[in-house]
């Protein structure tokens, strides 16, 4: 079973159409966007609310085996630290980490009973590089490093992996929001000279869930660009 967050927009959309089409049981959280044509599969759960995980995975707690979950859940806030709205700059940390450890914790006693769990989490080069405005969304990120090494030292035993993807720049997602110019100067720098393929970000998940013996790591997944 794959369990995806922010599964009705962008990368996590991509993923749980790509596995349900292999023909793979798959749950999707959604918050404020359901799509059009969803499957019955998406669930509406607020991951920054502890209470709204754990009433999800007690309520379907039959259908939780051979768990894989994709946190790609997220939001970003642009602002210089100066002049941030405190809230606005809360939210990105409760919604990138607070929320996803809400729902790792939720499920990590299933996967613990089972004695197998993946879980793929995605960072960003914003985390490694230092980029302007982004204070809030690049500290959301950098902490998931600690977070699943800690995590991994905790579960490795019960064949518990937990890893992260340092994305660049995709064709996907957030990079809608940005300008064309800046747009042009950030595909400048990237040594590959283009942006990503969602296609590259799922070869990299499933490497993550194949391969046992990677944990509390993170794979740069970015064109060259640091």
């Amino acid at each position: 079973m794959y369990i995806i967050t922010g599964a009705s927009r962008g990368i996590g959309k991509f993923l749980l159409q790509h596995y349900l089409g292999q023909g793979e049981e798959v749950i999707g959280f959604y918050n404020n966007t359901l799509p059009d044509q969803h499957n019955g599969c998406y669930y509406k759960v607020d991951i920054t609310h502890p209470a709204e995980v754990t009433a999800f995975f007690a309520g379907h707690k039959d259908r939780l085996k051979n768990i894989r979950v994709i946190n790609a859940a997220g939001i970003a806030y642009s602002a210089f630290a100066h002049k941030a709205d405190i809230t606005k700059w809360k939210e990105v940390i409760d919604t990138n980490l607070v929320g996803l450890f809400n729902v790792i914790s939720g499920v990590l006693p299933f996967m613990r009973e089972e004695n197998y769990g993946r879980i793929v989490n995605f960072s960003s080069v914003v985390a490694l590089q230092g980029v302007m405005g982004t204070s809030a969304y690049a500290a959301s990120k950098a902490a998931l490093s600690g977070l699943s090494k800690s995590l991994a030292v905790e579960n490795g035993m019960k064949n518990i992996t937990i890893n992260n993807i340092n994305l660049g720049y995709f064709n996907i997602g957030m990079i809608e929001q940005v300008p064309q110019d800046k747009l042009s100067q950030i595909i400048e720098k990237i040594p590959a000279n283009r942006l990503g393929d969602p296609v590259d970000i799922l070869s990299t998940v499933d490497y993550m869930i194949r391969t046992s013996y990677l944990n509390g790591s993170s794979i740069d997944l970015n064109g060259g660009l640091f």
